[in-house]
């Protein structure tokens, strides 16, 4: 398989204008303004075997309180030079407030599967692909009652260093990347949709080795709702860390 990089700038912006025209058919609109951290960390034990974790922290609108923390371990196989399958874990936690300042709380736990396959693009340019089929189990509330649903989501992130070295080991990039998600499974209990949210990001990032790389930028979270639908608007910082083989 083989994308150049006019090819993934088009599939980006197809991501985009998909976003767009759900922004403009949804009958109502609430924004928002959050910040997320996330660590991502892969470790390669062997040429086949290797673990990952992110670790992701979410504030709530303006910032108020942490709303959302994430924490997501998997186990890795490597194959074909540039593939990876993948069986995983997540932990989700939900804070919430009412509309008279009462906190909530929900957790959802996950079990995950996913492909991740790995190219370049043009000189240094590198594309990842990432297929994933998550199992979702939502915890029960006062108000709620638990849930299990399925979902999938297709992402796609491109590094484009602001170097020509034919290898990338250190300096500054661009990082674009989209992630569509869309349930499978018991839509009726999730938001009545196929659709469930996009996510669209741009930022600017540093690598320090081939182990360590930091970014900082923009993050879009479209989120559809049973008849509205939320547009976040995320400042996010990311470090990813690999080691190992």
């Amino acid at each position: 398989m083989h994308i150049s990089y006019l090819n993934f700038i088009r599939i980006f912006i197809c991501s985009a204008i998909f976003l767009i025209g759900y922004v403009k058919t949804a009958t109502a609109q609430t924004n928002e303004l959050s910040g997320w951290a996330a660590w991502f960390h892969t470790q390669r034990f062997s040429k086949h075997w290797g673990a990952s974790f992110d670790g992701q922290f979410r504030s709530a609108h303006h910032a108020d309180y942490l709303k959302n923390v994430l924490l997501r371990p998997n186990l890795n196989y490597y194959f074909g030079g540039n593939k990876s399958a993948t069986l995983g874990y997540a932990y989700v936690s939900a804070n919430g407030r009412t509309a008279t300042g009462g906190k909530t709380f929900r957790s959802e736990n996950r079990i995950f599967e996913q492909f991740i396959i790995s190219q370049k693009a043009g000189i240094n340019t590198a594309i990842t692909h990432r297929f994933r089929l998550e199992q979702r189990f939502l915890g029960a509330t006062p108000t709620q009652q638990e849930v299990f649903s399925q979902r999938v989501r297709y992402f796609i992130r491109g590094v484009i260093p602001f170097n020509n070295e034919p290898t990338f080991t250190k300096g500054t990039f661009l990082a674009l990347q989209n992630e569509v998600f869309a349930n499978i499974q018991n839509n009726d209990k999730i938001n009545n949709h196929v659709f469930d949210q996009n996510r669209a990001y741009v930022a600017l990032g540093y690598r320090f080795s081939n182990r360590m790389d930091i970014d900082a930028g923009y993050l879009n979270q479209y989120v559809q709702q049973t008849s509205a639908h939320t547009i976040n608007h995320i400042a996010q910082i990311a470090l990813y860390t690999r080691f190992g083989k």
